[in-house]
């Protein structure tokens, strides 16, 4: 059993971390060393390590680093060992460490700081990589040298860039500043787009599109066949195909970070979209961290996992965290004794003992399930049901005894109901393989340094959102238009996932597969006899706690009807 931990630690030293929490745990329900790891927070757990190594536990340790101490250090072996000297005072050291059992902090050191004490600390992993990224610099090269950048305007044919030699070319440079500044701002996607006089790349962070960078627009097929190159892909294929899928790798500070590549023709040349899949610090658990949903929520959501057979669908739009709650679900289900395969396109997120395949174009995937149904599965991801075909396979692999989860673009839960009609299903069959219709939506929260504070809501918001009267006088917090150096300027410091489900009874399907109820109905009733809470209670949870505002629950949320 691994430790819900950034680190892993051998199984003596594990067992010793786990009495610490036992006798630290304040539950009075009896908990398994896997349930009592899986309850326990990251907090807590750091604070078990501490006592375990007999040495101070701090969570957050990144006001005590002195940035030009750190950035003298060599920045890839922190990055890659897990510790981080902080600074130097009176010939002492304090180093803060993720794992206090690695010798090779003690090692380094030794050999760096001679003659000095050694203060040792533990805190996050997380941490640690913060105060690298913050003492890191990247970047790009100036406008003057990218002006500089030799061009014929007349020629069509586009020099390669090898890939060995990318820190010494502009372009080169120019491409990697923008892949690790996006990851050193935990950016989602990198936005490039030409114009007819203009070119330039954005990020999007927390869901929203910052400011442009421009580039020269001379540059822009430089900057495109690099990419292409990195890929492998010929500059030619820019002409061939409309659009261009792929898949590169980047190495940050010694780990590596997934990018997909999307690139389509537009009037004035392209427009590319890269998808960042960091996935270094993230391994999603149900009920922890973004996906720490409401409590009644996540117990339905555990007893449709605990179903055999049967279809589990996740649905809403694009970026909404559906496939990281789907590979937390599959890690609830990953036991040594079932065989899970994953259909996916791309495979965003490898999980060890899971089976992932990856479809190459979607003429593969009628053969590539009907292999799945012959290798002997016991659960069975499909990426998405994007037409009549691929719905008809998800109901069948849930008829034939196979646990189903997959995905589906619908504004609620309920409308997962009606697209599978509207596919050609019919409804019996909907009715007997579904069991939860799921949607999800990630929410922006709140900057905690810079929410401004407001005596209520306004009687014209109350009226647009129809919220109750109660409103008025509540306590809410709104985002700092000119944010603070904490949210880079934004506002807003990171996004939580939000879940509606609707758990599909054996009651519920008969009143369902006979016509006695619709969908919409099906869903009032649920929320009448169980009292789960929809997106927008969940949203409206959130304001009340101050952790979000109106503008960031309209803007994923129809808060203009009621539920």
């Amino acid at each position: 059993m691994n430790l819900n931990f950034d680190v892993h630690f051998n199984k003596t030293i594990e067992q010793l971390i786990i009495d610490q929490l036992r006798s630290a745990s304040f539950s009075t329900v009896p908990l398994s060393d896997s349930g009592l790891v899986h309850k326990s927070t990251k907090t807590r757990i750091l604070g078990a390590v501490g006592k375990a190594a007999e040495l101070p536990a701090f969570p957050q340790v990144r006001a005590l680093a002195d940035p030009a101490f750190v950035r003298g250090c060599d920045l890839g072996v922190l990055s890659r060992d897990k510790f981080v000297p902080l600074r130097q005072t009176n010939e002492q050291i304090l180093l803060a460490v993720a794992n206090p059992w690695d010798y090779r902090a003690d090692e380094y050191c030794a050999a760096h700081f001679q003659n000095n004490e050694l203060l040792k600390v533990v805190t996050l992993t997380s941490e640690i990589s913060a105060i690298i990224e913050t003492a890191s610099s990247s970047s790009g090269p100036s406008r003057a040298e990218l002006e500089a950048v030799e061009v014929d305007e007349f020629s069509g044919d586009t020099p390669d860039f090898p890939v060995t030699r990318q820190h010494e070319e502009p372009i080169a440079q120019l491409v990697a500043s923008m892949v690790s500044d996006a990851i050193k701002q935990h950016a989602s996607d990198i936005h490039i787009k030409t114009e007819k006089s203009a070119c330039f790349f954005c990020y999007r962070i927390d869901g929203d599109l910052g400011p442009h960078i421009d580039v020269p627009v001379k540059l822009r097929d430089r900057i495109d066949a690099f990419l292409l190159n990195l890929m492998r892909l010929a500059p030619e294929e820019r002409s061939k195909r409309p659009g261009i899928s792929g898949r590169f790798t980047a190495s940050y500070y010694g780990r590596s970070v997934g990018i997909r590549y999307e690139r389509h023709r537009i009037y004035r040349g392209y427009h590319v979209t890269m998808r960042l899949l960091d996935k270094a610090h993230l391994e999603a658990r149900l009920g922890m961290g973004t996906l720490a949903f409401d409590e009644r929520t996540l117990f339905e959501l555990e007893k449709a996992l605990a179903v055999p057979s049967g279809i589990i669908v996740m649905s809403g739009p694009t970026g909404s965290g559906k496939s990281t709650t789907v590979n937390a679900m599959l890690r609830e289900l990953n036991h040594p004794e079932d065989n899970i395969l994953t259909l996916e396109n791309p495979v965003e997120d490898e999980i060890p003992g899971v089976t992932h395949c990856d479809l190459r174009d979607s003429s593969e995937f009628k053969p590539m399930i009907a292999s799945f149904m012959r290798s002997d599965p016991d659960v069975i991801f499909m990426g998405e049901v994007r037409d009549r075909e691929s719905a008809e396979l998800a109901i069948e692999a849930a008829i034939t005894g196979h646990k189903v989860l997959t995905t589906i673009h619908t504004p609620s839960a309920s409308q997962i109901i009606e697209r599978f009609q509207q596919l050609g299903m019919e409804r019996w069959k909907i009715a007997q393989t579904l069991k939860a219709a799921c949607a999800q939506r990630l929410l922006k929260l709140l900057c905690p340094g810079c929410r401004e504070r407001h005596e209520g809501v306004s009687e014209h918001e109350i009226r647009l959102f129809q919220l109750s009267p109660e409103w008025a006088s509540r306590v809410v917090y709104t985002h700092c238009k000119s944010g603070c150096g904490d949210c880079n300027g934004r506002g807003y410091s990171g996004r939580t996932a939000i879940l509606e489900i609707l758990p599909i009874t054996p009651a519920l399907g008969d009143a369902l597969s006979k016509g006695e109820i619709t969908p919409y109905e099906l869903e009032l009733r649920v929320r009448r006899e169980t009292g789960l809470p929809s997106l927008r209670d969940n949203g409206l949870k959130l304001l009340g706690e101050g952790r979000t505002d109106l503008d960031a629950l309209r803007k994923v949320l129809d808060m203009t009807v009621q539920d």
